[in-house]
């Protein structure tokens, strides 16, 4: 794969380890910490070139679908009943997974986020998204125990993910679901 056509990014900052990240407008961001020499950084970009290929390719066909079917667009009301069951639902589902998680966790507020279906603070204070009683039951279950998980870890690092696994086996499957099917229900509340 050719480096030249993509426009590659690097991020350095206080992180352990390197990871990539693909926007929507296809840009390519490599977040690295700050000791990585940059040779380690191209190879690491070398060696993720199919995969990096790969996921431009499918966000590029999912781009064209999205453009071919037009969106229903949320109305005021919607979004605040989506808020009001989402109020009613979500606490009840961190209640149940913090034991498992084996973790405590501070205010649970819902918002409607065009970016992001939930988030946890350092205090241990979560965040979700009312646009996710839009989803099946399992893959919000998904959603409160990836929060929760980060009361363990602050990040996204083989511990983290081998806690959702022992929580939810078949996490994959669920974030797989999000993955195809959120940006579409994100869309909802603008109608883009």
């Amino acid at each position: 794969m050719e480096q030249e056509e993509l426009k590659i990014k690097v991020v350095r900052s206080g992180r352990r380890t390197v990871c990539l990240q693909i926007d929507k407008n296809l840009d390519v961001t490599v977040r690295a910490p700050y000791r990585m020499p940059d040779s380690e950084i191209r190879r690491f970009v070398e060696e993720k070139s199919s995969w990096i290929s790969k996921h431009i390719k499918q966000m590029k066909e999912r781009q064209k679908k999205e453009v071919s079917e037009p969106l229903e667009r949320l109305t005021t009301e919607e979004m605040k009943q989506l808020a009001e069951e989402a109020l009613q639902y979500i606490p009840q589902r961190t209640a149940f997974y913090a034991p498992l998680v084996k973790v405590s966790y501070g205010r649970i507020t819902i918002r409607n986020q065009k970016s992001r279906w939930g988030s946890c603070s350092g205090k241990g204070n979560l965040n979700f998204n009312c646009l996710l009683m839009l989803m099946p039951p399992e893959v919000i279950d998904y959603v409160v125990v990836h929060e929760l998980c980060h009361r363990l870890e602050m990040n996204h690092s083989e511990r983290f993910w081998r806690e959702v696994e022992r929580v939810l086996p078949d996490y994959k499957l669920r974030r797989k679901w999000l993955r195809e099917n959120g940006d579409r229900i994100m869309r909802r509340m603008t109608g883009e």
